[in-house]
């Protein structure tokens, strides 16, 4: 009988008994609950990890111009910018992140982890952790598996919709997720991957789900960066072996709570926050007004 990801420290208790490591305890998941076998479970993350670095690839190499006009090549002005604010390999990670989503957002092929709003998180913090410790595809996909447990708890104690929860469950998840993999990948003990995700969703919390337009594109874009940011502050801090103090499975709860407290015009409607702003508004406006336009005639009514 697999596990079935149901809290952390159920998951922590499990692999300690079955004497199991994280990712596989993911993969038995997959072979009992999706009828899978090992082969196809890692060459399926090995190709979904290949679609992840062409995404990248991709945002800073064509052109990044969504109908809206929201976005514009801004992955590509901050990875050739002159100036590191911090470092060259924080300079790529925010560049990568932001390239990712913004393929998404000009309707390119992405994977959404957990969801195409998130999709620039694990991209670009997977790819940026591979080129700086020299890890291997295999131990990438490793952590991609951890990835996915942390987003099966989540999903069963709170929510990984922007619709349910706001983008906290969005952004912040993918986040999580990202942290808990790139301890993982580092050599971290199952303590200090789940610090990493509790730690993560402190500094995630309550952040609403208010896309201008209804578009995946502002603030989306510039979230998926920061959220990247903050899954590798979270990773340090956790290996460091710096608690986050509430455990990570009240901090999963919280999460659920505050989702389920928010208000729906913060919950992907479009109608509060940055979308209801006068600027938002506006380009509200203007986005409806060319949808209109490229309408067929026989589409219009009478």
């Amino acid at each position: 009988m697999c596990f079935l990801f149901e809290s952390f420290k159920g998951w922590k208790k499990y692999c300690e008994e079955k004497n199991q490591s994280l990712p596989e305890t993911v993969i038995q998941y997959e072979i009992e609950q999706k009828n899978s076998s090992r082969e196809l479970i890692y060459s399926g993350l090995l190709q979904a990890y290949g679609v992840m670095k062409d995404a990248v690839i991709t945002g800073l190499k064509e052109d990044m111009t969504s109908r809206s006009g929201m976005i514009n090549n801004g992955a590509k002005k901050v990875f050739n910018h002159p100036l590191s604010v911090l470092s060259p390999e924080f300079q790529k990670l925010i560049s990568r992140a932001l390239s990712a989503k913004e393929v998404n957002s000009c309707m390119g092929r992405v994977v959404a982890a957990p969801t195409a709003g998130a999709s620039g998180i694990l991209p670009g913090t997977m790819v940026t952790l591979q080129e700086i410790h020299q890890l291997s595809d295999e131990k990438i996909v490793e952590g991609l598996l951890v990835g996915a447990g942390i987003a099966l708890i989540i999903e069963e104690k709170a929510s990984l919709a922007g619709a349910v929860g706001g983008c906290q469950a969005e952004t912040g998840s993918a986040a999580a997720m990202a942290a808990g993999a790139i301890v993982y990948c580092l050599g971290g003990t199952i303590d200090q991957v789940f610090n990493a995700v509790a730690i993560t969703i402190q500094c995630m919390l309550g952040l609403v789900c208010d896309p201008v337009a209804g578009l995946v594109e502002v603030p989306c874009v510039v979230r998926n960066a920061s959220a990247a940011a903050i899954a590798f502050s979270s990773a340090q801090i956790a290996l460091a072996n710096v608690s986050a103090v509430i455990p990570v499975d009240e901090c999963v709860e919280a999460m659920g709570e505050i989702g389920a407290s928010m208000e729906s015009r913060y919950k992907e409607t479009a109608m509060g926050g940055l979308a209801a702003t006068l600027t938002g508004q506006e380009i509200s406006k203007k986005v409806l007004i060319q949808d209109i336009e490229i309408l067929p005639d026989e589409t219009l009514p009478d």
